[in-house]
């Protein structure tokens, strides 16, 4: 998906929702346990609930990769599901991967060729040779970590040296030499208010991922005071506050509900930048 797809999708919907699928067998509605594929009936039923009012999924590995290779094909099914139901979507893979070069070609390989999703995170950590592997793919995102949304990114990522270059700061303006805003992104968590602002004016143009609304806390008012650009520019991540809005059999009733919510107060911001 390309970056001007991607706008026209959000202003056709009137939406910059992504839905995080952070499926935990220990949260969802017991009634599933008795599929054969309790992970994947469940999300499909989130997915064909919570489509018309969002743009982008976020399946996170982490939930998916704890299960061995059951867990993987849940995985798989579910993003074939999207690509095959669903192909205005934009997927993220939320693996957070970063190696140097030769693993990260590997990595890259199997997110980008084997399972066909838009994007994928990746920590930028080990630097430049870890990140180009993924930028290699015509049409694909890298989503580069730059100021997370947890209490302990305050431990590395507000850190300045000696010129007071805080360590985000750092991550964002030294990326600006590896690719562009066709294909990174940034993870910029919803609980960091105003830093938005510091974060806009080194990549104005560029699409933020933004995790943290919902059950951690984060305010969508604040995000699109302090991180909305003329584009839009965000995919603003929600998870727990939708996915297990219910759990009950009408869990996905539910869901639909709360994305629905959220939709509308999307709509009504993007009404003030068109």
């Amino acid at each position: 998906m390309t970056r001007q797809e991607l706008i026209d999708n959000i202003r056709r919907k009137q939406s910059f929702l992504c839905v995080g699928l952070d499926t935990d067998l220990k949260k969802i509605p017991q009634h599933l346990l008795k599929e054969e594929d309790p992970i994947f009936t469940f999300n499909k039923a989130i997915i064909d609930a919570t489509a018309p009012y969002c743009v982008a999924y976020k399946p996170n590995l982490a939930f998916y990769e704890c299960f061995g290779l059951e867990g993987w094909k849940a995985f798989e099914k579910t993003i074939d599901y999207i690509k095959t139901h669903y192909p205005d979507q934009f997927i993220i893979a939320d693996a957070k991967r970063g190696d140097i070069g030769n693993t990260s070609a590997m990595y890259a390989r199997c997110f980008f060729e084997e399972t066909g999703v838009d994007s994928l995170t990746v920590a930028p950590y080990m630097g430049e040779d870890s990140i180009t592997p993924f930028l290699q793919y015509e049409g694909k995102w890298v989503i580069l970590l730059a100021l997370t949304s947890n209490k302990g990114s305050h431990d590395f990522q507000l850190t300045a040296d000696a010129k007071g270059e805080r360590l985000f700061e750092k991550v964002v303006r030294t990326s600006q030499q590896w690719g562009n805003a066709d294909q990174l992104m940034y993870v910029v968590g919803a609980t960091q208010g105003k830093l938005f602002e510091d974060i806009r004016r080194i990549v104005p143009e560029h699409f933020l991922l933004v995790p943290g609304v919902g059950a951690q806390g984060g305010s969508l008012e604040d995000v699109c005071k302090y991180g909305m650009n003329k584009d839009c520019g965000l995919l603003v991540n929600s998870s727990r506050a939708i996915i297990y809005a219910d759990s009950s059999e009408q869990f996905a009733q539910a869901a639909r509900c709360a994305a629905q919510d959220v939709q509308q107060q999307m709509a009504k911001i993007l009404e003030s930048i068109s």
